[in-house]
């Protein structure tokens, strides 16, 4: 992962810690493995203790601010709870095992 996108997803985090209980944040996908392109969006895996709608909104928000502060960056995150990747058909998707083995722990 390049140095920049290192910073730009510790700003990330740091903001979402300020309002919401994070369990765990990763950077996956192109960014990560560091081979992405001029247009490429920055995938992030958030996992939160608890979720709902105005919290989600609030947390995309956050995102969307964080991206356009750092030259439009494009960031996708994936928000979730460990509810969701434990006993809900998420558990089993293939995304969830590469975030897992390929994501970059923030």
């Amino acid at each position: 992962m390049k140095e920049k996108d290192l910073k730009i997803a510790r700003e990330l985090k740091r903001k979402l810690s300020s309002f919401v209980k994070l369990v765990e944040m990763r950077v996956f996908g192109s960014r990560a493995r560091g081979n992405y392109g001029k247009y490429s969006d920055m995938d992030v895996f958030i996992e939160v203790e608890k979720l709902n709608k105005p919290l989600k909104a609030k947390i995309r928000k956050q995102v969307w601010e964080v991206g356009f502060n750092n030259n439009c960056m494009v960031i996708s995150p994936l928000i979730t709870t460990r509810y969701d990747l434990e006993k809900t058909p998420l558990r089993s998707a293939p995304i969830i095992k590469n975030i897992f083995e390929a994501g970059v722990i923030i």
